[in-house]
């Protein structure tokens, strides 16, 4: 076979299996089967592909009720169907529907200006043979989260034992039903649709007949059955405006031949009430809503799942792990605000600012989650769980803080600690110096180093300080000594040989005396610092040696050298240009002319 006759077959199978898988479409699908101890729930690919396939927001119309009670027959009503090619209906003790089956086909409605898909569900009816009622309460469960409008499909009556089927339906209803009020709905639960099938009503209208089920009954004895089912009929009171009430009368007296009868040989009354079902189950239906915003197909799976595996967690159903399901990706992303604020601060920071912008950010996430959460009662676990996850975070943010504080705090000390140590080895002591960098040191420190560790580094900042001052002042007075002796002695070198001045080498002989004869005849030098000459011997030094104009000990050197050479410049140059009678230099008259003789 040629590569181009390969092509054209490849081409024509693909064509045939979509036009086939298209067509295929138009039958009931299981979406959900029980597991094989009929205890849980597991989903079925086949349907959910049916279901994937739709790209308008989607709603759904789910019919519950006990088992053989006609619920299948009524839905292939709804849509106009045939039994032969609608829901299969069965006449056996057994039920027919397993699980949920959904029609493949939906119903295309403009609602509010939006082409809406509307699904048909098909529910195994409860109190069959073999089941258990966890089982049941699963099934009720997530037909009551999955639809737009729940039709509860009762024959004759309604029993104790309907009214108290209806406990997680209350229950969801009353954790969600508070968010739908407003224009942002965030999730909203089913309309439900009581829907009584009895020929004869007593002269009473269905509603009336649903009003007077819905009143508590006395409980003289305290029964605590009795005692839920009044609280089940409160709540279902006061959630009066989102059920509605419709009667239908029994479309022929021969059920079991219902199949094989079209509508002509039903019951009129029967059809022209079935007509006014369609169109009030028409006006009932909106678009799913779940997190603010309607679902497609795979969207409306997706959230399936979800609810599935929430609604198979534990021994029974729960709106609180559905509470959970629903509140995860709010919770992710009500952590991840509070994620990005802390991550904007600047660290390191002090404690209480850091506190305070953590009541801040975590106020402000609370907010968003109490806007968006889902749930009332429930929700106080969402809460919780959210609030430990913020304090996890909130925890990581103050080892960082610790860290970049102790970080910081440590550069500081070590600078200061270099600043010390260089103050303790200058060449010119100066006491005036090493004040102004003790402070300047401390006053930096004390700006600069902030968060946690500043406390602990205080301390040590204190004492290392403290020791650095006690070492300073030790020395300083016993350094300035010896550089005074050593500064006279050249003083008076130069005072005497180079620039030939007899006030500095008289000032330099009279310091020199000074110092030596006192420690002499009081034994210690200390004795000498607490003396006035002395402390005005070191006010004057300071005065020369640093001030915040000059600091002599940085250009001692370079001063140094100008003033040699300044002074090597006047030997040589100076004497002669201008003369010697600038300062009073030695005179020496041995060569003088004028000189007397002297035989």
């Amino acid at each position: 076979m040629d590569p181009h006759s390969l092509f054209q077959l490849l081409f024509l199978f693909i064509f045939v299996t979509c036009s086939f898988s298209i067509d295929n479409y138009h039958q009931a699908f299981p979406i959900v089967e029980p597991d094989p101890g009929h205890t849980k729930l597991r989903l079925s690919r086949e349907g959910l592909e049916a279901i994937e396939r739709i790209t308008n927001p989607i709603s759904s119309v789910a019919v519950i009720g006990p088992y053989r009670s006609g619920k299948s027959f009524l839905l292939n009503q709804l849509l106009s169907l045939s039994c032969d090619e609608g829901f299969g209906v069965g006449h056996m003790r057994d039920t027919k529907t397993k699980g949920i089956w959904i029609w493949g086909t939906p119903i295309e409605l403009d609602i509010d200006g939006v082409r809406t898909s509307v699904l048909y569900l098909d529910t195994e009816g409860f109190e069959s043979i073999g089941k258990s009622n966890v089982y049941d309460d699963r099934i009720f469960a997530l037909a009551t989260v999955m639809s737009s409008v729940l039709i509860y499909n009762l024959p004759e009556t309604i029993r104790e034992a309907d009214i108290s089927r209806l406990s997680f339906a209350v229950e969801l209803a009353e954790e969600f039903y508070g968010r739908v009020k407003g224009q942002d709905v965030a999730f909203e639960p089913a309309k439900l649709l009581w829907l009584i099938q009895r020929d004869f009503l007593q002269g009473k209208s269905v509603q009336e007949m649903v009003n007077e089920a819905l009143q508590r009954v006395p409980n003289i004895d305290g029964n605590k059955n009795i005692d839920m089912v009044n609280q089940i009929r409160d709540s279902l009171a006061i959630m009066g405006d989102n059920s509605t009430a419709f009667s239908l009368p029994q479309p022929h007296l021969q059920r079991t031949k219902l199949c094989e009868m079209k509508d002509a040989e039903l019951d009129q009354l029967y059809v022209k009430r079935k007509e006014q079902l369609k169109e009030l189950v028409a006006s009932m239906v909106r678009p799913k809503i779940v997190q603010g915003k309607t679902l497609s197909g795979k969207e409306f799976v997706s959230f399936l799942e979800q609810i599935l595996d929430a609604l198979n967690k534990g021994d029974i159903p729960s709106t609180g792990s559905l509470v959970e399901v629903f509140n995860k990706g709010i919770l992710e992303k009500c952590l991840k605000l509070f994620s990005e604020k802390m991550a904007t601060l600047d660290l390191p920071r002090p404690e209480v600012s850091l506190q305070e912008a953590h009541d801040k950010s975590r106020d402000e996430v609370m907010q968003v989650f109490d806007q968006q959460h889902f749930g009332r009662h429930h929700a106080k676990k969402s809460i919780v769980q959210l609030d430990e996850e913020i304090q996890k975070v909130y925890k990581n943010v103050i080892l960082q803080n610790e860290y970049q504080s102790s970080k910081l705090c440590e550069g500081l000390y070590t600078r200061c600690e270099d600043i010390m140590d260089q103050l303790q080895v200058l060449r010119l002591p100066s006491m005036a110096k090493f004040n102004a960098g003790f402070l300047q040191c401390n006053s930096s420190f004390e700006q600069e180093c902030v968060g946690p560790s500043k406390t602990n580094y205080e301390q040590r900042m204190m004492k290392m300080l403290g020791k650095s001052r006690s070492l300073f002042i030790k020395e300083y007075n016993h350094r300035l000594f010896n550089w005074l002796v050593v500064f006279s002695l050249v003083m008076v070198v130069i005072g005497r040989f180079i620039i030939k001045f007899i006030l500095i080498e008289v000032g330099a002989w009279i310091l020199f005396i000074f110092l030596e004869t006192y420690t002499r005849m009081f034994w210690t030098a200390e004795s000498l610092y607490y003396n006035p000459v002395w402390h005005f011997i070191v006010a004057t030094w300071e005065t020369l040696v640093y001030s915040p104009i000059l600091d002599l000990d940085r250009w001692a050197i370079p001063l140094g050298v100008m003033v040699s050479l300044f002074i090597l410049y006047w030997r040589c140059y100076g004497r002669r240009k201008y003369g010697s009678q600038l300062l009073p230099l030695y005179s020496s008259n041995k060569s003088s002319p004028n000189r007397p003789r002297t035989d």
